[in-house]
């Protein structure tokens, strides 16, 4: 039988920063074949269109599919898949819906509405906030189903106000997945493609007679579908580039081992790249959740990836304190935070950068996957300190609102003059200084005719 074997290391053993660095690395380097592939794939689509797509779909997913009609999934059948549940799948499948749209609601009313304000010169300034017109989202397919993905990147796109919702999903050999359509059916989605991989990325991207191009695509992928992400950025935008998940538990030994083993064990049965990392100060609790561990590996069907993730990229780390626990937290970003102890809020405060941050022992990091609310798509791989969940925000666009009034260009016009001057740009000054009240008398009779209504027209406030 074999062993669990996480990485052990105390912060004060001389080789801690050299051992801890190596642990944490993995290969981001593109595969050269999987890049090549992917391009050819890409430019297929580009020239064939939706030809490719159904020639692709048989060589790559297995399909039989001979038009265009077989890959797509209507609403009927997506409403059809809702209705045939059972009783316990649908009322799983609507509660969580709710929340992840209550959620949502809520963080649009927070940051993603417009706004303006009137300055001293009675000018407005503000900001327009509207929402894109057309999204696509990728939902994996394949060695598993899942309808959680559907949700927490089509609800979103639905609150801020997105018109056309086009859902791509692989379906290998044809199989559709009842949760997955139904899924699609609850929250708003549009159109339903069985395409998967860089073509479905590709089609998205730059469209076909069938599929509608789109402004931006979001959703996790294969390797295949990231690099095909990073190639259509730019013709289009996109919400990340994912890397392998990860949880880290700060813990003060105050929650039962077995509930932290378990969690850790949540992130490592996705694969054998993704990383579980447990901190705490006392050497005795580090013991009894490696033996909660080796206890519980025996009942879980992906033991061997469990195994796997945990012996080659997992780490249980002494730390001196919380305090110190929280400092490695901040410096690894980490896209899953669970903060398992008795006082949660003390070390909140501590902590700056995480993807989701799940506070007190009942907070298992599986609640946020499926349910609690706010969304599963985080930064992964460190990009926590400069990047956020996807939200409702992803799905919107800010357009700067300008209108100055006769004073504030007389005020403004002269700062612009001066500044557009010192940078070369004389027809920038100009404009300005055209504005300026003092250049009233360089008009002609009909210029000064329409500068005259216009000094009359008021802001409306």
């Amino acid at each position: 039988m074999s062993k669990l074997t996480p990485l052990y290391l105390n912060t004060q053993q001389a080789d801690f920063e050299a051992l801890f660095t190596a642990r944490l690395h993995w290969s981001a380097s593109e595969d050269k074949t999987i890049e090549a592939r992917v391009e050819a794939i890409i430019e297929r689509v580009k020239k064939e269109g939706d030809a490719a797509l159904i020639s692709l779909s048989q060589e790559l997913d297995g399909s039989s599919a001979k038009t265009m009609a077989e890959l797509t999934i209507h609403a009927d059948e997506l409403k059809a898949a809702f209705e045939g549940l059972p009783e316990s799948q649908r009322k799983a499948l609507t509660d969580a819906h709710k929340r992840v749209r209550h959620y949502h609601e809520a963080q649009k009313k927070a940051c993603g509405e417009s706004w303006q304000y009137f300055d001293e010169d009675g000018s407005l300034l503000g900001q327009k906030v509207t929402p894109l017109d057309r999204v696509g989202i990728y939902v994996p397919g394949g060695k598993a189903a899942y309808p959680s993905s559907v949700l927490m990147n089509a609800v979103p796109a639905h609150v801020a106000g997105v018109q056309e919702i086009i859902m791509v999903v692989p379906t290998p050999r044809g199989e559709r997945n009842a949760l997955v359509l139904a899924a699609a059916h609850l929250a708003g989605v549009t159109h339903v493609f069985t395409l998967g991989g860089a073509q479905a990325v590709a089609a998205l991207a730059y469209g076909t007679h069938t599929v509608p191009k789109v402004d931006k695509i979001t959703g996790p992928g294969n390797a295949y579908v990231a690099s095909a992400k990073r190639r259509v950025f730019g013709q289009v935008g996109i919400d990340m580039i994912a890397g392998p998940s990860e949880i880290m538990v700060l813990a003060d030994a105050s929650t039962p081992a077995d509930w932290v083993a378990m969690d850790l064990f949540s992130q490592a049965e996705h694969d054998e790249l993704a990383q579980s990392i447990l901190l705490c100060p006392d050497a005795a609790y580090l013991e009894r959740v490696q033996a909660s561990m080796e206890r519980l590996i025996v009942e879980m069907p992906r033991r061997e990836i469990i195994e796997k993730s945990i012996n080659n990229r997992g780490a249980f780390i002494l730390t001196q304190s919380m305090e110190e626990a929280c400092v490695i937290s901040n410096r690894i970003a980490p896209e899953h935070l669970e903060v398992c102890s008795n006082d949660p809020h003390r070390w909140e405060h501590h902590l700056k950068h995480a993807g989701a941050i799940f506070l007190g022992a009942f907070t298992s990091e599986s609640l946020g996957d499926y349910c609690a609310g706010p969304n599963h798509v985080l930064p992964t791989s460190g990009t926590a300190r400069f990047s956020s969940p996807l939200g409702v925000y992803d799905f919107q666009k800010r357009s700067s609102l300008i209108q100055v009034s006769p004073k504030g260009a007389e005020h403004l016009g002269q700062i612009a003059s001066v500044l557009a001057h010192g940078e070369g740009l004389t027809a920038h000054a100009r404009a300005a200084e055209m504005r300026l009240q003092s250049s009233e008398s360089h008009l002609g009779v009909e210029d000064q005719v329409l500068l005259s209504a216009l000094k009359a027209q008021r802001i409306s406030k």
